[in-house]
């Protein structure tokens, strides 16, 4: 939102006429032919600028005036006045009848920062984003005069923007030049000040001191080559270079890591693994690093330059701000050798001590988690290559981070997308990975809303046959890991009681020794401690307090999106023993949840879904599990507390309980589930609902009276009975109010789907037919089968198009 006063400003810049628009540029236009470009011309320009782009339309300039302005772009000395000039060009279309001009480009006269962005922004083609290239490093081969008069220090930024959208515009001849000079600014950049650093006055001169060293961090004069770790009072041009040329290494080296290994021109790298990793390891130690091909030579200063990153790391920073640009530095360093190591491994051998020194280094220090997730990648990389044991890693990536910085948020982003990068990896060369979902868990139960995409992506890697039934448990238990997380957090930063206020009842039992098992189960940090615990029900009345608070709410509103995604994977790796176990397992956890508003209603809804998906697909698992179905549906009061997970276990005893979905399925079974459900279906339709709660929805009556006629048309001696219920159900008159059903047009529904039952159940063969299709008839295959009509008929109407 605007305030009044720019609310303002922007209208009249949408309703200004065509014609005082024109006067205005005309203005301009006169402004600029003058000597004097002052504030009347910035302001003007201002406003020309509000003008161009409070609209969506985009509007042309004259010629003169358009060209004016990329005159001051090329030619001004002021910045503001090369910001103004940019902006405006980049809110205008060219003249009519003329493309974007990149004809200046053929001159050799140097681009400024801004008018290279803008013909970045403007460009309409490969061919112009190559000519601006070519400009661009035409530049860069200029005398070291030429290159102090006119500094190139923006032409690194630039090339980087247009490599990330066009990586193509570059041949091989450029890409050359550009790795050397590279190598210069990297490794020989001056280790002086720069000039300016005098403060001038009555006594400056050619007597004045002159710049002195750069430094380290720790005050030291620098000992070794210039890196982005010196610091001093004012940088020179080749400094900045160095400084710009490490920001855009990794970068380069990704993008042309392909273009390395497609070329075969007299590159070391194109011979066999063990002659390439001889080249690389004389050329290390040899002194005649500049006879080598451009390529690997930027790879051999890139090494020595992260090196000297690491080791300036080691130095104590005097400012803070120093510190947290060391760590960011050996994040770049450590991704620098991966890429290093990535294009030629024989570099693996000397870039291991340095990365292994320097993970024994920090692996103590919390502070520095995020430089530890580089060289995890690191070592997932490259350790099988170096035989170097991995597992001091994974145990800070895996266990101590996440139990201790779960509320990190910038850890949780960068690790989890670690995880999902590398998922394929780790499941084939890590076990920590899925054997670590509980602590993994605790990102997404503090932060749920920020991390749960990232485990969208994951859970299905971590659902195993070892780990699915715990894995399940953990995910309905995740509110009460958001409460245990927030009680633990919270028991270390304040008292029991605070001054003034109420204590909370979770907190004083998250201290007691009593309950310590309880907490400490939900924090666990591997899996294989148990599927769950058992004083489920006690651990739920003590967290009834975080029932609404915002974290738990927000963690319980995501768990069944996981849980749809969790029993979608778990299908593509469980056998009948693992469905069998997840069926009680929904059974079971259907009635120990933790009391939240809509929660248990949410997750009967995904285990109704789910249990018939199940079913569907494995038949015999009702059979295998009939017994625990049974409690459930035997049960009346799951009518009112799980109506609708009672609802689909009624229908799947009654559709799947039979002979042509397992051989097993005894008369005996059938009789003793229909006795089950015909008790309930007689107690609800034969009496009041208990105090305070509603009337069964129809769909639960007509469920039952289904899967009791499908059960009674497996066993005849079964169909008397069913049509009894079904007989007495048809004297119902309209109007008449029942006490199982409020509402008349319901028992209208329930009426006529009690007289259909009744009608098929007169003729047994029909009821069992209908009730109880073949296989073949519930999923036909019409269109291969050759004995059908429908496929004669196939046939002959494709005989004649073709005979066409």
């Amino acid at each position: 939102m605007y305030a009044a006063g720019s609310e303002s400003l922007v209208k009249q810049a949408r309703e200004i006429q065509d014609s005082e628009l024109l006067k205005f540029q005309n203005r301009i236009g006169k402004l600029l032919q003058g000597r004097d470009h002052g504030h009347e011309l910035v302001d003007s320009l201002r406003r020309l600028h509000l003008i161009l782009t409070a609209t969506k339309y985009t509007r042309r300039l004259p010629a003169e005036l358009q060209k004016s302005l990329a005159s001051l772009l090329r030619s001004s000395s002021v910045e503001q006045l090369q910001v103004l000039s940019s902006a405006v060009l980049r809110e205008t279309l060219p003249p009519p009848g003329q493309g974007r001009n990149y004809s200046h480009l053929q001159d050799h006269s140097p681009l400024t920062n801004y008018g290279a962005a803008l013909l970045v922004s403007q460009a309409e083609s490969i061919s112009d984003l190559s000519a601006l290239c070519c400009h661009l490093l035409r530049g860069l081969e200029g005398r070291p005069l030429e290159a102090a008069a006119h500094p190139h220090t923006h032409t690194l930024p630039i090339i980087n923007t247009v490599l990330t959208h066009c990586p193509e515009v570059l041949n091989q001849d450029q890409v050359t030049l550009l790795s050397k000079k590279l190598v210069d600014w990297l490794r020989y950049a001056s280790v002086q000040q720069g000039g300016g650093a005098s403060s001038g006055g009555f006594f400056a001169g050619s007597r004045s001191r002159q710049p002195g060293p750069t430094a380290e961090l720790d005050g030291s004069v620098s000992g070794d080559f210039f890196t982005v770790l010196c610091v001093g009072q004012c940088f020179s041009d080749d400094q900045w270079m160095n400084v710009y040329s490490f920001s855009v290494l990794r970068h380069w080296l990704l993008t042309y890591h392909s273009v390395a290994d497609g070329n075969a021109t007299g590159d070391p790298d194109t011979h066999g693994s063990v002659d390439g990793s001889v080249v690389s390891m004389v050329s290390a130690t040899s002194s005649s690093s500049r006879l080598l091909p451009p390529r690997e030579r930027l790879r051999e200063k890139a090494f020595q330059y992260c090196q000297r990153l690491i080791e300036q790391s080691d130095r104590k920073a005097v400012k803070r701000t120093d510190a947290e640009l060391q760590k960011a530095c050996l994040v770049e360093a450590v991704c620098v050798l991966d890429c290093v190591c990535v294009e030629d491994a024989s570099l693996v051998y000397r870039t291991f001590p340095f990365v292994k020194s320097l993970c024994g280094r920090l692996s103590s220090d919390l502070a520095f988690s995020r430089v530890l997730l580089p060289i995890a990648q690191f070592y997932l990389n490259h350790g099988e290559t170096a035989a170097v044991d991995c597992e001091c890693v994974w145990r800070l990536v895996f266990g101590r981070y996440p139990s201790e910085l779960y509320n990190n948020s910038f850890l949780a982003h960068e690790l989890l997308r670690f995880l999902r990068l590398n998922q394929g990896t780790l499941l084939l060369r890590v076990p920590e990975f899925t054997h670590s979902f509980p602590n993994l868990l605790k990102f997404l139960a503090w932060d749920s809303p920020a991390v749960v995409d990232d485990f969208v992506d994951l859970l299905p890697s971590l659902v195993t046959p070892g780990t699915a039934v715990e894995l399940l448990h953990s995910l309905l238990d995740l509110p009460c890991l958001t409460a245990a997380l927030f009680l633990q957090l919270r028991s270390s930063c304040y008292p029991i009681t605070e001054p003034g206020g109420r204590g909370l009842t979770s907190l004083e039992a998250f201290r007691s020794p009593s309950y310590r098992g309880l907490f400490l189960f939900l924090l666990r940090a591997e899996a294989g401690a148990g599927d769950t615990i058992d004083r489920l029900g006690t651990l739920h009345e003590l967290l009834v307090e975080a029932a609404d608070w915002p974290r738990v709410v927000q963690c319980a509103q995501t768990v069944p999106v996981l849980l749809h995604i969790y029993f979608n994977a778990v299908v593509t790796v469980a056998d009948d023993k693992l469905l069998s176990q997840l069926i009680l397992v929904l059974l079971d956890r259907s009635s120990l949840i933790l009391n939240i508003p809509n929660y248990t209603k949410e997750i009967h809804r995904v285990f109704s879904f789910h249990l018939l998906k199940l079913c569907k697909l494995r038949p015999s698992l009702v059979v295998n599990q009939s017994h625990e179905l049974m409690d459930l549906a035997g049960s009346t009061i799951n009518v009112y507390s799980k109506e609708d997970l009672f609802t689909h276990v009624v229908w799947v005893l009654g559709e799947h309980l039979s002979m042509s979905c397992d051989s097993r399925c005894s008369v005996e079974l059938i009789t003793s589930c229909f006795e089950g459900l015909e008790a309930v279906l007689f107690e609800i339709t034969s009496s009041a609902p208990p105090p305070e709660q509603p009337c069964p929805a129809p769909r639960v009556i007509t469920s039952l009276m289904s899967a009791l006629a499908k059960l009674a048309s497996r066993s005849h001696d079964l169909i008397p009975r069913v049509s009894l219920f079904l007989s007495k159900l048809r004297t119902l008159s309209r109007g008449v109010s029942v006490p199982w059903c409020s509402d008349e047009e319901d028992v209208v529904a329930v009426v006529t789907r009690g007289e259909e039952l009744w009608s098929l159940l007169k003729l047994p063969g029909v009821a069992q037919s209908v009730l109880t299709p073949p296989p073949r008839t519930t999923s036909p295959r019409w269109h291969g089968d050759t004995n059908t009509a429908l496929a004669l008929r196939l046939r002959a109407l494709s005989a004649l198009t073709n005979s066409h």
